[in-house]
């Protein structure tokens, strides 16, 4: 298996530029090549335009900024030479085939021999795109279907057929594995391939029937969301998502090539609605008005469209009574004679009965079509899960009443589970009706495996210690969004003890979307309210802090997603960090009207003042943390993370999520045997001089209406910490005078009203108070 060294692509549309920012972010240098303009005195313009755009893109597309000149820009015309040393290029022009054979034509003409091409289509099959092309350039032939936004869709469908080169197969599968983090699906050669196949199939069906049973956009999207563990967006907010304009185009591809006894095609009709929509350019969130919009003329009120008359009104809060109760048991809402349980029993039925029948057709297994959904549509349960939390029987039973067919998967199935576990072991069904184990990538560990195979060391309801082989443990957090209160830091205490002796190393790591938000609010407004005083759990997390981070063992932390606050600052205090690519890490409590209170500033100092890019001496230091937190930002990225310090140089960052334990746990295992505690910072602060400029860069924003009254409060008590107290500026402070200088002011600061109400503000509604 050759290593891709240099990647080309064709084509510098919204995807083929979001693939070589997201090959960029990999740190590979990516060739992008469009067609040169008529007239046009720039004859790189498209190329050079997207990657203006890449750079203005929300969410950002690079990881880093300077990821940007790793994309040289080009044109078909002129630039094709510079394939000659590609090793994969990527073709993503328009969806017409006769545009893709003339493209592999050039191609052809100039790539080096054993060069890997691609296609991204996402209609087109694989037979089609080679035929003609030749033995040789099919062997080197694959298609990659990628999700857009490329950076952060983790799907990747790969299509093969008998002529492609196994070793061209096993290097692309594994770097875009390991490099680009993607979730590598294979698929058979069908339209569609799995993912829009059955992800447009779902949302004809519930736009059709939305609309015939006279549901409100609101109320369909409610009912298509979390009963079924779908993202919020549902199927209309979705759709606005996507771009109203893009899902007939790829419903006209399926119908053109999809069978005449396909299901798709019964649902696949023309939607007068839709088409005046259209027509009007509310094509969705790209246009600003699609389902959804905010109207600007009414005063920034949020609407919907009615889809009986196409007219926008204000937006509603579904009332669906058998809704709260169908979160947990879907057969609920499927039983419910009301019109909203008729809209969910049809789709549903509709659309789990034509994933069944793709097993054999558009995949070869039960689980590449759940873990196409999951990772293509962010579905947290594929349909065949989706069926195991309704139960087979049940609802197999469901369609013999209105007298479908049952698929012969579900049969070979009845009486039994599509997933099961026996002898701790994941096991899935087979297309003949047999268990077999659920396959992972080599190298992949999960935490839900561990747990299935063995029992928690330790266990308590907010967080558990496991065992993951090879003297490694396990602390995993399992508050609601991984919080953090007294009972968790208790229960790092027993597990740092159960560690020291009983293990080598400890990785701090959870399987969910999120490494921690925080300290739990809730709580810490519950002792409020309670009279209770806060400054024995500052105290205590911050000594387990220190204690954690001088343990006789490496701790590594494994964080991703959302990593804020209380949480960064555990991340802070690990002697290690293998980070997930988006790991999102900030020190946010600004926000409700505090400070970080459990070393987040004094780790914030310590890793500046120790960076080789900070200048000497203690005031950029300074300064720096006191933007970060001040500000409370966030990095976009590791990468971003790693620029801003929160991130040490040896800090590991893993691009796939599914082999952030795995790299966490190699990581740990890597520091045994020459680890020691490091030495605690010691503190070159500027003194009473650079807090008076801090304080005045507040003021200043205060006057600008960047900042209120109340956040120069907050920046005075944060300037205080960061710059010593009451200390001479050439004094050398040791880190417990910053810590008892943080809790001071955190305290100060919890006491404040205009604190109490930017907590219970953000408790209510999940956005800071501008107070």
């Amino acid at each position: 298996m050759s290593d891709i060294n240099k990647v080309a692509v064709i084509g510098a549309g919204v995807m083929g530029a979001g693939i070589a920012a997201h090959v960029a972010n990999a740190g590979v240098p990516v060739v992008l090549l469009d067609t040169v303009p008529d007239g046009s005195k720039d004859r790189n313009t498209i190329a050079n335009k997207a990657l203006a755009m890449l750079q203005r893109a929300k969410p950002a597309a690079f990881m880093k900024k300077s990821s940007v000149r790793k994309i040289i820009p080009g044109n078909i015309d002129d630039d094709l030479a510079m394939l000659n040393d590609c090793d994969w290029i990527i073709e993503a022009v328009t969806e017409r085939l006769d545009t893709k054979h003339t493209i592999y034509e050039k191609i052809n003409a100039h790539r080096k021999p054993g060069s890997i091409v691609s296609s991204n289509t996402s209609t087109i099959p694989l037979e089609m795109l080679t035929s003609g092309m030749g033995d040789t350039f099919a062997s080197d032939f694959m298609v990659t279907h990628f999700f857009n936004p490329p950076r952060y869709m983790p799907l990747l469908e790969v299509v093969t057929s008998d002529k492609t080169r196994q070793d061209a197969t096993e290097t692309v599968t594994s770097f875009c594995d390991l490099r680009l983090g993607k979730g590598v699906v294979k698929c058979n050669d069908r339209p569609g391939f799995i993912a829009n196949r059955l992800g447009v199939f779902w949302g004809l069906t519930a736009t059709n029937a939305a609309i015939e049973l006279n549901l409100a956009v609101e109320e369909a999207d409610a009912l298509m969301s979390k009963p079924l563990g779908i993202p919020k967006t549902g199927i209309f907010g979705m759709t606005d998502l996507v771009g109203l304009d893009l899902m007939p185009l790829v419903a006209k591809s399926l119908a053109g090539t999809l069978p005449k006894d396909d299901p798709f095609h019964a649902v696949s009709t023309p939607q007068p609605l839709l088409e005046r929509m259209i027509a009007a350019g509310n094509t969705g969130r790209k246009a600003k008005a699609g389902f959804y919009r905010i109207s600007r003329a009414a005063g920034k009120v949020k609407e919907a469209v009615d889809l009986q008359t196409g007219e926008y009104r204000p937006q509603i809060t579904p009332d669906i009574p058998v809704l709260k109760a169908a979160f947990s048991n879907p057969l609920l809402l499927i039983d419910d004679n009301s019109k909203y349980g008729i809209f969910f029993r049809r789709v549903v039925l509709d659309t789990l009965t034509y994933a069944a029948n793709l097993v054999g057709d558009a995949a070869d297994s039960i689980e590449a079509i759940d873990e196409a959904m999951r990772l293509g549509y962010n579905w947290t349960f594929g349909p065949f899960q989706l069926i195991d939390r309704i139960g087979v029987d049940a609802f197999i039973e469901r369609l013999e009443e209105e007298r479908r067919d049952v698929p012969g998967i579900l049969r070979a199935a009845q009486g039994r589970s599509i997933y099961a576990v026996h002898d701790g072991k994941q096991k899935v069904l087979d297309a003949d009706g047999t268990f077999k184990d659920l396959a992972r990538a080599e190298g992949v560990v999960l935490l839900e495996d561990v747990k299935l195979a063995s029992k928690p060391v330790l266990k308590n309801d907010v967080a558990s210690l496991w065992d993951l082989g090879d003297g490694v443990a396990c602390f995993e957090i399992t508050t609601y969004m991984n919080a953090l209160d007294q009972e968790v830091l208790q229960q790092l205490e027993l597990s740092l003890q159960e560690v020291e002796r009983a293990f080598k190393a400890l990785v701090i790591y959870t399987d969910g979307p999120n490494f921690s938000v925080g300290a739990n609010l809730a709580k810490v407004n519950a002792a409020l309210e309670g009279g209770q005083t806060i400054d024995d759990m500052v105290s205590y997390g911050q000594q387990i802090m220190i204690k954690m981070r001088d343990s006789r063992f490496p701790v590594v932390a494994a964080p991703a997603g959302m990593t804020l606050g209380g949480g960064c600052e555990l991340a802070l205090h690990a002697n290690a960090i293998q980070a997930h690519a988006e790991c999102y890490m900030g020190l946010v409590e600004v926000g409700v009207g505090l400070i970080p209170g459990w070393g987040g500033c004094k780790e914030v100092l310590a890793r500046l003042s120790s960076s080789k890019s900070m200048p000497r001496g203690p005031m950029p230091a300074t300064m720096k943390a006191f933007e970060m937190i001040s500000t409370a930002k966030v990095s976009s990225s590791a990468e971003e993370a790693k620029e801003m310090c929160y991130l040490r140089p040896s800090d590991g960052i893993t691009m796939n999520r599914a082999r952030l334990l795995s790299d966490a746990k190699a990581k740990a295992l890597a520091l045994v045997g020459t680890y020691t505690p490091a030495d605690p910072p010691v503190f070159h602060l500027a003194g009473s001089s650079g807090r008076s400029l801090m304080v005045s860069h507040a003021q200043s924003m205060a006057r600008m209406g960047v900042a209120t009254e109340y956040d120069v409060t907050i920046c005075e008590k944060l300037a205080r910490v960061l710059t010593g107290g009451d200390t001479d500026p050439i004094d050398m402070l040791d880190e417990q005078r910053v810590l008892d200088l943080e809790k001071g002011a955190f305290l100060a600061l919890l006491a404040e009203p205009n604190s109490r109400a930017r907590i219970a503000y953000m408790m209510e509604t999940g956005k800071p108070l501008r107070n």
